[in-house]
């Protein structure tokens, strides 16, 4: 078990475990039936990997509406008058043409064997509206780095408004190895056709696997919970060899 430790400026950054709302950014509580629309939240591998980090909130009580005009960032919000303790204020700025800078001051702490990574919130990639933050991806080493001073977010484009709102998730972490420990390599003729054979036998037993999940949505997509019942068989097998 990984500890992810914080010490927080402002407590309404409080980080916590990325939620999967729904209803909610992740889509209507639809459920997987024919005539219903398909939801990014219907797909395990969505669930699993949108909640794999932690989240934080916009701590602010005012929306802050980000737009591109002239080839300038215009940063639209009101922060209140300037705390007198000395700190960037507002805690928004511009960051060349392209960028702009959020000051974060989030103390994360982990293992020097890991790194705290930040990305944008999964949100973005069920957002229909095209107004959610970008945040930049970036590979912080905590254990000796004591501060996470700011975060930097991408403008967006002329025409396009992105928006902080007050309580709402714009961006999130992740908790990685430090170093990118891994090399890529092909598989050897064995084990290529041992995956081949996998693949065969869970196509031929679909039908019968996801028989009582199958579903037609709104747009004539077919479905099934074959990798879910798989999924499900998999965590279970890992959790009785856990036990042994």
């Amino acid at each position: 078990m990984i500890k992810v430790k914080y010490r927080l400026f402002d407590p309404r950054l409080k980080p916590r475990r990325t939620k999967l709302e729904v209803p909610g950014w992740a889509g209507p509580a639809e459920p997987r039936r024919n005539g219903s629309h398909e939801q990014a939240w219907h797909c395990t591998p969505f669930t699993e990997g949108a909640q794999y980090g932690f989240e934080l909130l916009y701590p602010y009580d005012n929306e802050l509406r980000v737009t591109k005009r002239d080839g300038r960032v215009c940063l639209d919000g009101d922060f209140g008058p300037s705390p007198d303790d000395g700190l960037q204020w507002p805690p928004f700025r511009a960051f060349g043409e392209n960028y702009y800078t959020y000051q974060l001051l989030l103390d994360l702490k982990v293992d020097e064997a890991y790194a705290v990574r930040a990305e944008p919130h999964p949100r973005l990639y069920t957002d229909t509206r095209d107004d959610v933050p970008v945040a930049v991806p970036a590979l912080i080493r905590t254990s000796w780095w004591p501060m996470i001073s700011f975060v930097v977010f991408k403008a967006p484009p002329p025409g396009v408004t992105h928006v902080f709102r007050p309580g709402e998730p714009f961006m999130q972490f992740l908790i990685l190895p430090a170093e990118p420990q891994f090399e890529l390599e092909e598989m050897g003729a064995e084990e290529s056709a041992e995956r081949e054979l996998r693949g065969r036998r869970i196509h031929a037993t679909r039908e019968t696997l996801g028989k009582d999940s199958t579903w037609v949505s709104a747009t004539n997509t077919v479905f099934d919970g074959t990798y879910r019942r798989l999924h499900r068989a998999a965590k279970e097998k890992a959790r009785e060899k856990r036990k042994e």
